[in-house]
């Protein structure tokens, strides 16, 4: 974004020394926008976009810049459910597009798509972004405009006069922003606890209370529903829970087990502890930039280190950048941007799973308080193996012979710590441009554009303890090439008759991608210092490659008029083709039209304290190709058939602000339908149907106070979003479910959703919890049916694979969101806040539920404290079932667990005092700003541990990597 700022005019009277001060005249500003192909007078703008501009990045402390819109744009949303250094936020802009195909955004770049790694752009290279939300915005990009656009505009020299040279240094702590579920956490109440279940269970089974509790001791720490450890020392001939059913006041935490002649001793550990760290994040930021009446520069240099929160993962990062223009002729102006990036990152082996045997996160939050997670000497040290490593408890029998019934023969916390998970490589992003203006008001203007980003994956696994310990040593190579240019030609020709002004832009577009893939592994290494392929000797399962391409390519045009600079209209056509539709449907038309009128410029609108008064109205359509290759045709896999060669199918400053109403349709949705594996291929891609979004925007910017040494401003959004599919194929309607008063839906289910009209497209489709029957058991609804199949009422039951399954109407979607803040400078101090939240929605616990389940099967995993609420003869005024060993139910998926999905984030703090000028002059320093930063700071929701902010396609885990809170210190120069 580039504003024009006038200066007022003022009088003063002759004197033999003068000094002016000019003053900013707010009535002349005004200001310009970067939107498709070009910019727009903000005043002028007919559609729907939202500017993100220095001033708001640097506030936020991220790596992936885009993370910088949380809560700073309406109708914009940031889902992510990784929170590793390097990962990236799934964005959605005014709701979604399709049920199957992808729905985030289009990324440009200096006016180029950009299909390199966002987190290779330097987020002190930002100018600005602007996001674009409606068909009059999007239009001209054509088949991939249709989710929204995200145009990132990178910093150039904006003033005449000397150089300017600036340094920004930033030292902090990454810590886990997820609070913890309250679980259980005394060893000793864990066994009480899982005591109870099992002194329940066999009571149920006719046991008397004295026959139960020596029952429940002899199993408590066996293979029969028995947690396999037990870390007290307790007197022989007693036992470690009393018939009070409480821990054996005599018993002593850690117990010294002699095993096959060697002395163990058993102490549990906080596997949080043991798993989690504090990550260093350092940061540094060198620019110089000059500009005079002819040319311009910018160059750069960052780094970043960032390390996460748990071991092996972290994010190394080099970048240059280096952007200049020179206007050789008064018709001919050039200019190019060359953007460079080195980066090195480690990443876990999983994320998400909750019973992974690799995921750190499935431990750390899930593991009882009662487990090991070194094995130890009698002494309490920790022992070692024959190669030297700090031995850590695997489940598996290698402590004392203990054997953990929760994920056994798994510790991914050393595996992690022996393995290695690296990527390390080189992008580059690069353009150029040529304007040529022939006459006044005529230019011609060519671009180009490329990027390349060539990643080397390293993956190896130790032959010591794991998956792979067996192997001798795995390592594997991946290699890959990313590589895509884009060339537009654009002609606009701008003219004035009277108050008539006329701007017609005409272009052409094209877009090339390719990606290339080569991998292979070998195993048996000499050496874990090794960990190339030549340092093994067994060749893996064959080594891999392949290749993609696709492209686009675009007609377009566009024509605005002003008339007085008061009333705008456009109209936009863009004819476009992807390679990723048939030959026979691959060209499509898009449009739109777009008009506003600024009433504060009518002569007889008189209100001092309105900056802008516009109203505006814009329609048209947009296009998704982002559904991957290929999908209108079979795909084949070359596979080895018995040596021969075989195929198989392969599976496809006053009160400023808007007010903005959207509708937003989408027509020929995508979805994947299974079919009967004799066919041969798993599933085929078809049309189903229509979808509609809508919803009102709201942003507002209050000026409170506008001093010399005092501004204080605060800022709020507000977002509405309603998604409703509104027609199907009838062809897919495939079946009618409920909800629990009777009313029909036809459609289909997709997971734990439920597709059908006028419904979300993330409607829940689950079954009815119904509270607990009088023997404190889970109850579920079921339907009750008449000999002809219909429905005439419903009863409960105890058997959950017998319940029915109901539409709920209740969708994972939020009925409001958006973000608010204040921002204060007072005498060179400034102190700003903002928050995100969202309001309504509905997601369901996932880990809550787990936590909240009878042992079943399986032990070990930590418990809820809400369980001390559960279900007893004498507590019967609660919803909770008994909390009893072999309940196989009292967990089970259902609307139980569906959880409010209302949140408030504080995204970041910032606070820093400005030196005085008179100061730092002295020392020919122009700024000097210390300052403290804190970002993804606290957050509130329904259930402590429960996040939200994870998805809309799945139930919440606590399993994936956590966010982090990341709180820094810093200074910055500019000279």
């Amino acid at each position: 974004m580039i504003s024009y700022i006038g200066m007022q005019t003022q009088e003063v009277a002759i004197k033999p020394s003068l000094k002016v001060v000019m003053k900013s005249d707010t009535e002349m500003l005004d200001e310009v926008m970067v939107v498709a192909f070009g910019t727009a007078k903000k005043s002028a703008f007919t559609g729907s976009a939202k500017v993100v501009g220095t001033e708001k990045l640097e506030q936020s402390q991220v790596t992936n810049v885009t993370d910088a819109l949380a809560g700073a744009v309406p109708g914009v949303t940031l889902t992510s459910n990784d929170g590793a250094p390097g990962s990236k936020s799934s964005i959605k802009i005014r709701g979604f597009s399709s049920i199957n195909a992808k729905n985030d955004p289009l990324i440009i770049v200096d006016g180029a798509p950009y299909s390199g790694d966002i987190n290779n752009i330097n987020p002190n290279d930002v100018e600005s972004m602007t996001v674009l939300k409606d068909a009059a915005s999007n239009a001209l990009y054509g088949a991939r405009g249709a989710n929204g656009v995200i145009i990132i505009t990178t910093k150039r020299a904006n003033m005449s006069g000397e150089a300017k040279v600036t340094f920004d240094a930033k030292w902090g702590a990454n810590t886990r922003a997820l609070q913890k579920y309250e679980v259980i956490d005394n060893p000793g109440m864990y066994y009480e606890m899982h005591y109870r279940a099992m002194n329940n269970y066999y009571k149920s089974t006719g046991m008397n209370d004295q026959a139960a509790w020596l029952e429940a001791n002899k199993n408590l720490f066996g293979s029969n529903g028995g947690l396999g450890y037990n870390v007290y020392t307790v007197p022989d001939g007693q036992f470690l829970i009393g018939q009070n059913g409480k821990l054996n006041p005599n018993a002593t935490l850690g117990r010294v087990v002699n095993y096959k002649g060697r002395d163990y001793l058993l102490t549990p550990d906080d596997w949080e502890d043991v798993g989690m760290r504090t990550g260093l994040r350092q940061e540094y930021n060198f620019s110089v930039s000059a500009a005079n009446e002819k040319s311009s520069f910018y160059v750069s240099l960052g780094y970043l280190g960032n390390e996460g929160i748990t071991e092996g993962s972290d994010l190394k990062r080099l970048t240059g950048r280096l952007k200049a223009d020179y206007q050789a002729k008064k018709w001919l102006k050039i200019g190019g941007n060359m953007g460079y990036a080195r980066f090195d990152s480690n990443s876990l082996s999983n994320n998400g799973t909750s019973s992974s045997i690799g995921n750190i996160w499935a431990f750390v939050t899930q593991m009882a308080p009662i487990y090991p997670a070194y094995v130890r000497n009698a002494d309490g040290s920790i022992m070692m193996d024959n190669n030297g490593i700090g031995m850590m408890d695997y489940g598996s029998g290698i402590n004392a012979g203990m054997q953990r019934p929760f994920i056994a023969d798994a510790n991914p916390i050393l595996d992690n710590k022996l393995n290695t998970r690296n990527s390390e490589g080189n992008a580059i992003n690069g353009n150029a441009f040529v304007d040529i203006t022939p006459i006044e008001g005529l230019k011609v203007t060519f671009n180009g554009a490329f990027n390349l980003d060539e990643t080397r994956f390293s993956y190896v696994y130790n032959p010591y303890y794991g998956q792979f310990d067996s192997t001798g040593g795995t390592v594997s190579k991946y290699h890959t090439r990313t590589y895509d240019y884009n060339l537009q030609q654009l002609v606009s020709y701008a003219r004035s008759f009277g108050d008539n002004n006329f701007d017609i832009l005409l272009g052409h577009e094209y877009y090339d991608y390719r990606y290339y893939f080569l991998a292979a592994s070998k195993s048996q290494m000499f050496s874990q210092d090794n960990k190339e392929l030549d340092g093994a000797i067994i060749d893996g399962q064959g080594a891999s490659s392949y290749k993609e391409r696709r492209n686009n390519e675009g007609f377009f045009g566009r024509l605005q008029y002003n008339y007085d600079e008061r009333i705008f209209g456009s109209a936009s056509l863009r004819r476009d083709a992807s390679s990723r539709f048939h030959p026979d449907h691959r060209w499509g038309t898009f449009w739109s039209v777009g008009g506003a009128w600024l009433i504060n410029k009518e002569s007889w609108f008189d209100a001092s304290w309105v900056q802008e008064l516009k109203l505006k109205a814009s329609i048209g359509s947009q296009g998704n190709d982002n559904i991957g290759d290929f999908l209108y045709t079979d795909r084949f896999n070359i596979i080895n058939s018995n040596n021969s060669l075989g195929t198989s199918f392969k599976s496809k400053d006053r009160v400023t602000g808007s007010i903005e109403y959207y509708r937003r349709k989408t027509s020929d949705m995508l979805f994947s339908f299974t079919v009967a594996p004799s066919l041969g291929y798993a599933s085929y891609m078809d049309n189903v149907g229509n979808m509609v979004n809508s919803g009102v925007e709201m942003d507002f910017n209050v000026n409170i106070f506008d001093t010399r040494n005092f501004t204080w401003d605060v800022n709020v959004n507000i977002s509405t979003l309603k998604n409703r599919i509104t027609m199907l194929d009838p062809d897919k309607l495939i079946t009618t479910e409920y909800t629990a008063d009777g009313k029909g839906y036809k459609g289909y289910s997709n997971g734990s959703f439920f597709i059908g009209e006028d419904l979300s497209m993330f409607t829940w489709r689950l079954k009815e919890y119904a509270g607990v029957n009088e023997k404190g058991e889970s109850l579920f609804y079921k339907n009750v049916k008449d000999e002809a199949g219909n429905i005439t009422g419903r009863e409960t039951t105890t058997n959950h694979a017998q319940a029915d399954y109901y539409i709920t109407e209740e969708s994972s979607i939020p009925k409001v969101y958006g973000g608010f803040g204040t921002k204060l400078k007072v005498y060179g101090v400034d102190f700003g806040i903002n928050f995100t939240y969202q309001i309504g929605g509905k997601q369901y616990d996932g880990t809550y539920a787990y936590f909240m389940s009878s042992p079943y099967g399986t032990a070990g995993y930590n418990y809820h404290k809400d369980l001390l609420n559960s279900w007893t003869p004498e507590n019967t005024n609660t919803n909770i079932p008994r909390f009893q060993m072999n309940d196989q139910y009292s967990g089970e998926m259902s609307t139980r667990f569906l959880t409010n999905a209302s949140f408030l984030n504080i995204q970041n703090i910032n606070v820093g005092y400005t030196l005085p000028s008179k100061w730092t002059r002295k020392l020919a320093i122009n700024s000097l700003r210390v300052y403290m930063s804190a970002e993804n700071v606290f957050y509130w929701s329904k259930r402590k541990g429960f996040d939200p902010r994870q998805s809309y396609d799945e139930t919440t885990n606590a399993t994936f990597y956590s966010p982090m809170r990341t709180i820094s210190g810093g200074v910055s120069f500019e000279f």
